[in-house]
């Protein structure tokens, strides 16, 4: 089983793009992020005749997450447990909920539970909108943590943009500076080291040492390949052991019109396996 993340920026706009390269690639299941649609606008045949079931959910022309699957989707789930809310004003402490933002959906494919999930960006150190962030990753890794333990040995994985570049060599980008820029701050850093404290794991990094999956479309970023990973695949145990190969598509940034953001990829060995597709990697 091949399973993706990309942040499309725009399904609109880049609806060919994504299904050309979903079918060129032989992915079985795509989560998207950045949709900026509703489920009324978003481009559906195409999918369809490619062969493609969508759940998706967004609200307006922010945000906006969905999965794409050739095989079948069960136990959708809009948002996850404990998910919070952000409103521009809103006092988290006054005892009722701000309104939920399109940024998590999950299905379960096979046997094998997947979110794609858009993470907060947290526009700078001491915006409300951080704190939002921070809140965001603390009740993913509760949910995620109180799944593995309902579910032991099972296969969990969260996909998506993070909005966090966990470590300095996950951050190319020089505009952003430590002590002043989101991304690389310690509180972010370590709300995202919640995560691989919780029992999960990035299967990406260990098959794909180097490479970025965001480059700014200013100042020549992609050219001079200054850029930073911020997009993730991570997974429970029960998922992890059954990753045999990973990539980053990096070329996905190149071409007409492209996301900022490029595909990351993981080859899933599944029970039972006798698949003879050619390997992409």
């Amino acid at each position: 089983m091949r399973i993706a993340t990309w942040n499309v920026n725009s399904i609109r706009t880049r609806h060919g793009r994504v299904v050309d390269w979903l079918v060129n690639a032989d992915v079985d299941v795509l989560a998207m992020q950045e949709i900026k649609c509703t489920p009324a606008q978003f481009p559906l045949e195409p999918f369809e005749a490619a062969g493609y079931e969508v759940v998706l959910h967004g609200l307006n022309q922010w945000n906006g997450v969905a999965i794409a699957s050739r095989l079948p989707m069960t136990d959708i789930e809009i948002g996850f447990a404990g998910q919070p809310g952000f409103a521009k004003g809103h006092d988290p402490d006054s005892g009722q909920d701000a309104p939920l933002e399109a940024r998590a959906i999950g299905a379960t494919v096979d046997d094998v539970r997947v979110w794609s999930l858009y993470v907060p960006n947290g526009r700078a150190l001491d915006d409300p909108h951080m704190d939002y962030k921070l809140r965001f990753l603390r009740a993913l890794a509760d949910d995620s943590s109180r799944w593995m333990s309902a579910n032991p040995g099972g296969a969990l994985v969260l996909t998506g943009d993070f909005n966090v570049a966990p470590t300095d060599d996950d951050m190319g980008d020089p505009s952003f500076i430590p002590g002043l820029s989101t991304h690389i701050s310690p509180a972010e850093r370590a709300a995202f080291a919640a995560l691989e404290q919780a029992g999960l794991s990035d299967v990406v990094r260990p098959l794909v040492p180097t490479g970025f999956t965001f480059w700014d479309y200013k100042q020549l970023r992609f050219p001079r390949n200054e850029g930073m990973r911020i997009d993730f695949i991570l997974g429970s145990p029960g998922f992890a052991d059954r990753v045999v190969d990973a990539r980053i598509e990096r070329e996905q940034r190149k071409g007409d019109a492209p996301s900022d953001h490029v595909p990351v990829v993981v080859e899933l060995q599944v029970d039972g396996d006798d698949d003879d597709r050619p390997m992409i990697f």
